[in-house]
């Protein structure tokens, strides 16, 4: 199936009374990260630098994250007319990047760098899915709803290339759930602090545990239980354990638990 593009977002209704100031962040910073998928497209085909088949699958999955960065640029652009993508994407440049001079997984093999592929995927999924139901905005709405089918779509895509690999390197599933918990561990590293600030912060000086809680408050704040009990599903699944045998209860809970507390802490905060 042709993948969309973007003359197929409905720009013509766009409804600029409808666009959630806070949502509005979240997308500038979303949408450099999702521009930068070049970068991690050089990154997996330095890991998987013999696998003809699988670089370009990665090719191709890089140039829709590209394609979203550009549609959630374009939206930001419409929302706020004095957002300037391309500086705020040199900024985000100039202060991450991903080590990009490898040739073997940071994950310590092929199979774990595939779960730790998944996990991502696990999570753009839930984070588009939460933010296409809470926005008012019909737009904005229609591209996170294209994102979130896509995410979902490479999830698969990655965890069909990791039951390949699982066949070569026999990765077990205590060392898929490490990988799998370490990945979730860095959802508030730098990366999403440093977009956060890049996009809507350029002209103050960059302090990381101020722009990760700004993020982290908004971000949050949008998921619902449904969201989240998905998300633990998909996990457990590519840490190669039952998505809704006996752990998937008490994980759900915890993890929403943890975000609402969150939320509420870094609210109190004045984040």
């Amino acid at each position: 199936m042709a993948h969309w593009t973007l003359d197929q977002i409905p720009w013509h209704a766009f409804d600029a009374s409808k666009v959630d100031p806070d949502l509005l962040k979240l997308a500038k910073a979303a949408a450099l990260v999702e521009y930068n998928g070049g970068d991690y497209a050089t990154y997996l085909n330095n890991v998987f630098h013999d696998d003809d088949g699988f670089r370009a699958v990665a090719d191709e999955w890089s140039l829709e994250e590209v394609q979203h960065g550009a549609a959630l640029a374009r939206w930001a652009k419409l929302a706020d007319p004095s957002f300037d993508f391309d500086a705020a994407f040199q900024r985000f440049l100039d202060g991450y990047r991903i080590p990009l001079d490898v040739n073997a997984s940071v994950r310590g093999s092929r199979s774990g760098e595939l779960v730790a592929r998944c996990i991502v995927e696990t999570g753009t999924s839930s984070y588009y899915t939460a933010l296409a139901e809470a926005a008012q905005e019909p737009v904005f709405k229609a591209i996170c709803r294209k994102i979130a089918a896509d995410e979902l779509r490479h999830y698969k895509l990655f965890y069909t290339h990791l039951n390949r690999y699982l066949e070569r390197e026999g990765l077990g599933a205590w060392g898929r759930f490490k990988v799998a918990m370490s990945r979730i561990t860095e959802s508030e590293d730098d990366e999403l602090a440093y977009a956060y600030y890049a996009a809507n912060h350029g002209d103050e000086a960059y302090e990381r545990k101020r722009f990760s809680s700004a993020y982290a408050k908004r971000a949050y704040a949008y998921y619902q239980p449904p969201h989240i009990q998905r998300g633990i599903a998909m996990v457990l699944k590519a840490a190669g354990l039952n998505p809704q045998g006996p752990l998937h209860k008490p994980l759900s809970a915890l993890a929403i638990w943890f975000m609402r507390r969150r939320v509420a802490k870094l609210s109190a905060a004045g984040a």
